[in-house]
């Protein structure tokens, strides 16, 4: 490693303590959308890329913390979803040396993603080259698939231990940090909204699974963390009350959406069932808030995808029971 810049001066590094800095990443060009996290310790790991677009920000910025190409020892992705992981393939051969880590689930799209770019097509059209770009193949022997309990070593006797925690997607980890008891959430506790405090669900489709999501927030919540690292977005201390907020919120958007589904209404009805008891609930913006990253926001996870990936979820429990009284 070089001696680092004064880095604390960009304004997207944000030193956290403990040789933790939060990257932004600025997804599609924009401010507060993704965060990336070094660990910048013997071992120094990266937690989360975000998109392929994204790379050129996220090498520059390590390299302003002094981290050369030959030094970065983990690349880390909680999920392989094209917001967290769809640089990886890009930050794998700028950082030839890093080992890149995955749960079990993830590994094999990570190095093939020909099914998942095809997936993620159908999903964003023309809007994918924009907001995400194209993942490109991980040399194989490079990624480590883990489960939970398997550790990622940072030197010094320093550690992040994975948690599986699915409900967001099935090839989903939480990571804690033993040195500092940070807990690096993905999208297992939703989106959290620097501007106003609210957190609010991540259910896209297809792996939304609520009981699942609702062990992994319990999970957490026993694990007690020092601070919640979200990947949208920032680091934060109410733990606790975060937590609990991320269950409340999930459920009330599942029994508003089931509250639709189980009536005449189509899929725009749920989504206008929600904007109207469950969204208008929450702050409004500050006029300094980016207006173009909200909408970027809105767009990966708002009522739309949201209420399409509990909907999918209501339907395939559905599917389950009549199976199930099929076969008594």
């Amino acid at each position: 490693m070089h001696d680092a810049v004064d880095a604390t001066q960009r304004q997207d590094i944000t030193p956290l303590g403990d040789e933790i800095f939060a990257i932004d990443t600025r997804m599609a060009g924009y401010p507060g959308i993704t965060s990336s996290y070094l660990i910048r310790t013997e071992r120094p790991c990266v937690i989360e890329v975000g998109t392929a677009g994204s790379a050129p920000v996220l090498r520059d910025a390590l390299a302003d913390l002094g981290i050369e190409a030959a030094d970065l020892a983990t690349i880390v992705v909680t999920h392989i979803h094209l917001d967290h992981a769809g640089g990886v393939g890009d930050i794998a051969r700028m950082f030839p040396n890093a080992e890149i880590v995955v749960h079990r689930r993830g590994a094999r799209h990570l190095a093939d993603p020909a099914r998942l770019m095809s997936s993620a097509r159908m999903v964003w059209g023309d809007r994918l080259d924009v907001l995400f770009g194209e993942m490109r193949p991980t040399e194989a022997g490079r990624i480590r698939a883990v489960d939970t309990d398997d550790e990622v070593d940072l030197g010094g006797g320093r550690r992040l231990t994975a948690h599986y925690s699915p409900g967001h997607a099935k090839h989903h980890v939480g990571l804690v940090d033993s040195t500092t008891g940070d807990l690096y959430v993905g999208d297992a506790v939703g989106v959290y909204n620097t501007h106003t405090g609210d957190v609010r669900p991540a259910t896209p489709p297809p792996d939304f699974d609520l009981d699942a999501a609702l062990g992994s927030l319990r999970l957490f919540t026993d694990i007690d963390p020092q601070r919640l690292m979200f990947s949208h977005f920032g680091a934060v201390d109410s733990v606790a009350e975060t937590l609990h907020r991320a269950d409340e919120e999930l459920r009330m958007w599942v029994e508003t959406v089931r509250e639709a589904h189980a009536g005449p209404g189509d899929l725009d009805h749920a989504v206008a069932m929600v904007r109207e008891r469950v969204v208008s609930r929450y702050r409004p913006l500050p006029e300094s808030a980016p207006a173009e990253s909200q909408k970027v926001m809105d767009i990966l996870s708002g009522v739309e995808s949201n209420v399409a990936g509990i909907t999918h979820w209501l339907d395939q429990v559905e599917t389950d029971q009549r199976e199930a009284r099929g076969t008594r």
